[in-house]
């Protein structure tokens, strides 16, 4: 309480909190990883995943029954089968994939404006969670913030539980920062140039393939069908770098891995594109997934190891897969640039 000053009658608040200066942050926030490859780490990680009625809108009473009483009980032990070939002696690949696009990013900004925007990064499951990650940013003064989803295509399943997670995070501040939010940067020529860029190089040091695939995460139908824009905004991207590589119609495919359950999914699905591609003769089949910032298990295990295995075995010589854009230049800058457009009119974006 603040103390009454007997001759004037003027509180004393000279034990409040001193006001830090104005600071401006980019908060980064990928999917997140367990701790570990094993059962009890993938029990607690897919407890919280799955349990987002972001990711998952069935009603919250049939679906908690159906998540632990038979999912919890079995996928874990199968995932983390899954998370142990990709494991490595740093740990989970997106987890120090992303802190290095978060060091790059941080390293790029300071050449441009010095000192003047902070970078950090967050998951939206497991740690650093965004909750802890605003946290440590009020406590060093940040008052602006940009959150920048690792998602370039939007969907309500994953950029749309990053406002989520903000949101709770922020109504629980006394005194929240200034907020921007970057939805989506599906269609921006940064970003387009920077995939083109990564595969023209990747085909420079390894030669070309017959085709190109491009794998999107999926997500239900009935999703889009309710206002989702994922399905458009994927197949922007994917028309887009069409035209920036000048590959035909038959020459790039679209198609969406990763389903789970019984319910229609986005497709055609990944695993039997590559299935038929192999049945028609395609021998070398290239794989990139412009929806993943980082590499982590859907690119490294998935299409790295299950689809490559399902196009040999239905015919196929080899297939491929070009990695992420994980902290290369191409990616550190057309997020550095993406960020300075969004910032423009704070103080901390002058030059």
């Amino acid at each position: 309480m603040p103390r009454s000053n007997h001759y004037t009658g003027v509180a004393d608040y000279s034990d409040a909190p001193s006001v830090q200066p104005v600071q401006a942050a980019v908060l980064l926030v990928n999917l997140g990883t367990p701790t570990a490859p094993t059962a009890k780490a993938l029990r607690r990680y897919l407890g919280e995943f799955l349990a987002d009625s972001r990711v998952i809108d069935y009603p919250r009473w049939l679906w908690w029954l159906i998540l632990h009483g038979v999912i919890l009980r079995v996928r874990p032990k199968r995932s983390a089968h899954a998370y142990a070939k990709i494991w490595t002696d740093q740990g989970s690949p997106l987890r120090f994939g992303s802190e290095a696009l978060a060091a790059g990013l941080q390293a790029e900004l300071d050449r441009q404006q010095p000192g003047k925007l902070r970078v950090a990064l967050a998951m939206r499951y497991g740690e650093p969670s965004v909750a802890h990650a605003i946290d440590r940013l009020q406590r060093e003064g940040v008052r602006r913030l940009l959150v920048l989803p690792l998602y370039p295509q939007y969907s309500a399943t994953s950029s749309g539980s990053v406002i989520d997670a903000v949101a709770d995070t922020l109504k629980t501040l006394r005194w929240p920062p200034e907020l921007r939010i970057i939805n989506d940067y599906h269609d921006d020529p940064g970003h387009i140039d920077a995939l083109a860029t990564s595969i023209e190089k990747w085909w420079a040091s390894n030669g070309r393939g017959d085709k190109l695939l491009l794998s999107f995460h999926g997500i239900p139908e009935r999703y889009v069908q309710l206002g989702d824009p994922y399905l458009d905004h994927c197949m922007d991207t994917a028309r887009r770098l069409r035209e920036r590589l000048q590959l035909g119609e038959d020459e790039l495919i679209v198609s969406f891995q990763s389903r789970v359950g019984r319910e229609r999914w986005l497709h055609p699905y990944t695993d039997a594109t590559v299935r038929q591609l192999a049945a028609d003769g395609v021998k070398k089949l290239d794989v990139a997934c412009p929806g993943f910032a980082v590499d982590c298990l859907e690119t490294l295990e998935e299409i790295a190891m299950q689809n490559r295995d399902f196009f040999i075995a239905a015919g196929g010589d080899m297939l491929r897969y070009i990695p992420a854009l994980n902290d290369s230049a191409e990616q550190v800058d057309s997020l550095a640039a993406l960020v300075l457009k969004h910032v423009r009119g704070w103080p901390e974006s002058a030059a």
